[in-house]
Formats: structure tokens, sequence, C-alpha cells
């Protein structure tokens, strides 16, 4: 069994982040490493997107903790509303904030999250849901 994943039918990441470049990064580190990625910058966003897909096109998410609006905690709790079996991993300067995520079946992760992990993290993921 190969644990590479194959672009062509792979599952999507999505990730959420307020900040431009931090989300610019990992898009581009993911997309570097063949892995398909969707972004959006708020929660709300990522809801709708989520929200519009008619199957199961995203494998896991990716998001930050603090964002404008609601927290990763609150995105998590209305996700699991919609899609309650999508992996999320949230990646967070708090490490306090973990406590936030008790019975969310999160993984979560302080950063800096350097790219090879974050890879390494999402690739477990998906290939774990596939």
């Amino acid at each position: 069994m190969s644990t590479e994943i194959e672009t062509s039918r792979a599952k999507r990441v999505l990730l959420i982040d307020d900040d431009p470049l931090q989300l610019r990064v990992r898009q581009a580190v993911l997309h570097e490493a063949g892995i398909p990625v969707d972004v959006a910058p708020t929660a709300e966003s990522a809801l709708a997107f989520l929200r519009s897909t008619t199957g199961d096109e995203v494998g896991t998410i990716v998001t930050d903790h603090v964002m404008p609006g609601v927290s990763g905690a609150v995105f998590v709790r209305k996700l699991r509303e919609v899609r309650p079996g999508i992996p999320v991993i949230v990646i967070s300067g708090m490490a306090e904030a973990e406590d936030e995520y008790e019975g969310l079946n999160v993984r979560f992760r302080t950063k800096p999250c350097p790219p090879p992990e974050l890879i390494g993290m999402v690739k477990q993921t998906l290939l774990r849901n596939s």
C-alpha cells in the first residue's frame, strides 16, 4: 500500500486562517507536497464553503484558533453540526487554548509548525480517512 497521496483522487484540505501570510505559506507548503488545497480567510466562509459542497471532497481541515468573529473552537462546534466526521487540525500560538477543544476530536498543535511536520500531519490524516 502506497503512503503517497495521489493528487488525481485525493481529498482536499481546507485551510482556515485570517492571517493572509500564514494562509499563503501553508497553502504553498501543502501544494508543493502535492496536496490539493482550498482556503478560507474566516470561519464563516469555511462553513459556507462546506455547506456548498455535495460530497466528502474535503478530507481534513487545518484551522487557526484565534480568528475574528469566532474562535477555532466555536468553528469546530459549528462544523460538527454540518460535517461531523471531518478530521480537524488546530494550529495555535496559545497552548492554553487546547482545553477549549475538549471532546471535539481535534488534533491540536502549537506554533511554530514547521512545513515537514504540517505535511506529515495532513498526509497522515488524509491517509487514515481515505
